[in-house]
């Protein structure tokens, strides 16, 4: 095997590896998103555990965080609570970065 095949299949390694963490940290932000909008549905133990999961599958319906978004919004719409995107945007904002530091913890 050549340099430049080694090198390639480096690449190829280290992309893999950073798509498997990117999957892991959006998945646990998304779980830690339920458990928050949860507390604000009154929901809680197995309860606000069940929707977090909810939110972490609603995820795998299209590209991108709009399909977590219009998920919490709607449930908190129904629910007769405040919905506003914006809020929710920032607190998806700061919970990616607590799923990265959990996430890279338990990875060592």
């Amino acid at each position: 095997m050549s340099t430049f095949d080694e090198r390639e299949k480096a690449f190829e390694n280290k992309f893999k590896r950073d798509q498997d963490l990117q999957f892991k940290v959006n998945n646990r932000r998304n779980r830690l998103l339920g458990h928050w909008i949860a507390t604000q549905l009154g929901k809680a133990g197995p309860d606000a555990d069940a929707y977090a999961k909810e939110v972490v599958m609603s995820d795998f319906e299209k590209a991108g965080d709009d399909d977590v978004l219009q998920k919490v919004l709607g449930d908190l719409k129904a629910a007769g609570k405040p919905a506003d995107a914006g809020v929710v945007r920032k607190q998806m904002d700061k919970l990616i970065d607590e799923a990265k530091k959990q996430v890279m913890e338990e990875s060592k």
